[in-house]
């Protein structure tokens, strides 16, 4: 029996040594290496002991690294999981159920490269080509008023002259029966409105104020400023305001040619003004990829990739979860959302746990979304330990003693999060 008993331990260890050999290579002696390659200069000639440790709180970049990992490790694994929860909640409750849960998890099938990619032109700053900042500014623009000629502007032999704020008033008070001009050059064709019409001179009368605004400029050359040209287009929609003793008296809005009319019991004798609201730039969204919103941005992106990893792990434990209990709960008078907190979360503990932990390893090793979303500008401040340890480890400035130290940190930040994972793999096994 003894000598049975050996044959099976050399058996077993034949079998194993191969693994042995490839995890000696690959995983001891290169963090074996690591450790000792910390504690050397860049060249690895000089003994420094701590110093390239230290340079981690102390260099600003690398000091950024360790803030954005933190915060990486809190919210990233929290927001997956608890969309994750709530997508696996809903799912059970819908008819769509299923082809909800491939949408959601088809994120997915494709690779981090390949998302970064994805979310750099949703986060695209102009309008018309980032998704993101379409949606907000189309937003934006249903509640607040938007300019409808940015960047319009007369010129100096016009006769407007600016007004403080981005407005523009008449040089001459304006009379009834008088013809008002307010030609405006600088409006790009594109800015135009679609029904604009030829503009036209006013016509004389002494009941109104009456007067034209129109793009004072023909193209392909000729025409004559301040002189209404056939080719010439007018501003529909521009606000004219006029103004006495400093306040608003009337107001009137160009039509399609440019004409609008006062009423001369109000304007005569009044300035005419062009206020700022018809010339602000237009609203161009959120700097997503600037240095304030780079990380929530970048995080965004992996939420959209896990939170459907996260939905499938809770969605399998839901399918665990005795229907009984949750019926005994509402009979009870336990409204949806005491059994959600009180029968349904308690319950789903566990498979909480297993989604947090994997999640929280898989975020400390982050790399490729942040290096392909985050532009050159804003990469500093995107920056996080595992791109820091690429970037200190390769290229012509690469310090191999601080990306030793840094690949050591990581390592000693995983191993926690391994320790608890293994302590509940081994309780669960004993159950």
């Amino acid at each position: 029996m003894p000598r049975t008993n050996g044959r099976s331990r050399t058996v077993a260890a034949g079998f194993l040594l191969p693994a042995l050999l490839l995890l000696g290579a690959l995983v001891v002696y290169p963090i074996g290496y690591s450790v000792r390659r910390s504690l050397f200069d860049r060249s690895g000639d000089s003994f420094v002991g701590l110093d390239n440790y230290l340079s981690l709180v102390t260099d600003d970049s690398l000091r950024t690294a360790v803030r954005n990992n933190l915060i990486w490790l809190v919210v990233a694994p929290l927001v997956a999981t608890a969309l994750g929860l709530v997508f696996a909640v809903l799912t059970e409750r819908v008819r769509w159920g299923t082809a909800f849960k491939l949408v959601v998890f088809m994120p997915m099938a494709i690779s981090m490269l390949a998302a970064g990619i994805i979310f750099r032109l949703v986060y695209e700053q102009d309008p018309d080509r980032g998704v993101a900042n379409a949606v907000w500014v189309g937003v934006h623009d249903t509640f607040a008023e938007s300019s409808g000629f940015p960047r319009a502007r007369p010129l100096p032999v016009h006769p407007l002259k600016a007004a403080g704020g981005g407005a523009y008033v008449t040089k001459e008070p304006v009379r009834a029966g008088v013809p008002v001009l307010l030609p405006l050059v600088g409006v790009a064709p594109g800015q135009m409105p679609q029904d604009a019409r030829p503009a036209h001179a006013p016509a004389r009368t002494g009941a109104d104020v009456t007067g034209t605004a129109w793009l004072d400029f023909t193209r392909g050359g000729g025409g004559k400023p301040n002189v209404v040209d056939p080719a010439e287009l007018g501003l529909k929609g521009l606000r004219i305001e006029a103004v006495r003793d400093g306040k608003v008296v009337a107001t009137a809005t160009a039509a399609a040619d440019g004409s609008f009319a006062l009423p001369a019991d109000r304007a005569d004798g009044a300035l005419l003004r062009l206020p700022a609201s018809n010339f602000r730039e237009q609203y161009n969204g959120v700097e997503w990829l600037g240095p304030t919103l780079v990380t929530p941005a970048v995080i965004g992106a992996y939420v959209w990739m896990w939170a459907g990893f996260a939905m499938v792990l809770i969605g399998a434990g839901l399918a665990a979860v005795p229907r009984e209990l949750l019926e005994a709960a509402r009979m009870d008078g336990a409204n949806e959302w005491q059994v959600f907190r009180r029968i349904t979360v308690p319950l789903l503990a566990p498979v909480l746990v297993v989604v947090l932990v994997t999640l929280m390893i898989n975020v400390l090793k982050v790399f490729d979304l942040v290096f392909v979303i985050a532009p050159g500008s804003a990469q500093d401040d995107a920056n996080v330990l595992a791109l820091q340890l690429y970037r200190s480890s390769f290229g012509t400035d690469a310090d191999l003693g601080v990306g030793s130290a840094i690949s050591v940190v990581l390592l000693l930040l995983v191993l926690p999060v391994m320790v608890v994972n293994i302590r509940r793999i081994r309780r669960e096994s004993r159950r």
